[in-house]
């Protein structure tokens, strides 16, 4: 589960984590929706190449605080380098909503 700490409520009830090479390029290509949310680390930039459908991005530095929030990030798309970010939350479209800069997220089991 993912939350938000700073303002109380829930991000994603499950949330898969990309860590390898092939599993942070491959990220949501190919899938339907966001199945809640992913991981991807290490990361400082996304883009939603090839996608067919519009996500929600939250860049974390090293504690889990937000950095930026890109919502939403349509097809076809890309965000620019987040300086100090380690890694990004790509969440369905409207899944971030509330979460502003300076926020800080937690989650259970965090990968």
């Amino acid at each position: 589960m993912v939350r938000n700490a700073t303002r109380g409520f829930v991000l994603a009830e499950r949330a898969r984590v990309a860590k390898t090479f092939l599993s942070r390029g491959v990220g949501l290509l190919g899938a339907k929706n966001a199945g809640g949310g992913l991981f991807i680390e290490p990361c400082s930039s996304v883009h939603t190449m090839f996608m067919r459908f519009a996500i929600d991005v939250i860049f974390l530095d090293p504690g889990d605080a937000v950095l930026a929030v890109y919502a939403p990030l349509a097809p076809w798309r890309a965000t620019a380098w987040v300086r100090g970010a380690k890694r990004v939350l790509e969440l369905d479209a409207g899944g971030a909503k509330g979460t502003q800069v300076g926020d800080r997220l937690e989650c259970e089991p965090c990968g």
